[in-house]
């Protein structure tokens, strides 16, 4: 990787490319201050040959990275550099995926109306982005039977790259939506049965962050579902996977209570 990103110094559409995907794999492995950083490089690469968007893009995608790793006013911080800088499908889908998952109801929603009037007739749009994040925005008001009816209609599109051009970092979140929903709904069988669709995917999850984190939502469900064995098997796979992760990460140190307490 290094001497890829050596080469690509300074290529538009590459040197960007390569620090965001150094960034997503950082972060995959709980090294958080290194993704802050490679996020910000990739970012200032992309904005160095005019691509906005792309620049955007990676603040957008560090904003939701803080929020599913628990720290809403980070991700709130980026949100906020990405909104300022540049509009776009992908992007916007980002930016309201993380706000929702950092508790800004009325700015995911506003994010969502946007893209549902922008983008009438795309499919990606309407029967993947949208529904997801309001999926995630009913479990947040605490009504996971409405999130996994706004789910319903993702099927077929799910287990595709719905992105534009080669950063692919949108797979696979209703799925691991669908999870969140199941889990609040103490359905843990069901629960369990998607996060394990994402482990039995990682050529389409790749280093997203819920690629990580499907570990130790996986070790909830079989948790929840009283399997105390499957889950410390799952909750010692996450803790494995972050062994060197940074201490401060909240998600970790929640990851660690709730290990403990299947001792």
């Amino acid at each position: 990787m290094a001497r890829q990103v050596a080469g690509a110094a300074g290529k538009p559409g590459e040197e960007d490319l390569l620090w965001g995907m150094e960034g997503d794999t950082a972060a995959y492995f709980g090294h958080l201050e290194r993704a802050r950083e490679f996020s910000y490089r990739a970012a200032q690469s992309a904005e160095r040959t005019g691509e906005k968007e792309t620049a955007a893009t990676y603040y957008a995608v560090s904003a939701l990275r803080e929020a599913l790793f628990g720290d809403a006013y980070k991700a709130r911080r980026q949100a906020a550099i990405a909104k300022r800088r540049s509009t776009g499908r992908d992007m916007d889908y980002g930016l309201a995926l993380g706000l929702a998952y950092a508790g800004d109801t009325n700015g995911a929603q506003a994010l969502a109306h946007d893209l549902e009037k922008r983008f009438p007739q795309d499919t990606i749009v309407q029967l993947n982005y949208l529904p997801t994040v309001r999926a995630r925005l009913a479990i947040s008001h605490s009504n996971p039977q409405q999130a996994l009816d706004l789910l319903g209609v993702t099927g077929p599109y799910e287990l595709g790259l719905p992105a534009f051009g080669f950063y692919n970092w949108p797979n696979l979140y209703p799925i691991y939506v669908r999870g969140e929903a199941y889990l609040a709904a103490h359905r843990g069988g069901e629960a369990a049965a998607e996060f394990q669709r994402l482990l039995d995917h990682r050529g389409i999850v790749l280093n997203e962050p819920i690629s990580a984190l499907a570990h130790l939502q996986l070790g909830r469900a079989y948790a929840m579902s009283g399997d105390t064995s499957r889950a410390k098997t799952t909750y010692q796979d996450f803790l494995n996977l972050w062994k060197e992760a940074d201490p401060d990460i909240p998600v970790l140190k929640q990851a660690k209570a709730e290990y403990a307490k299947l001792q």
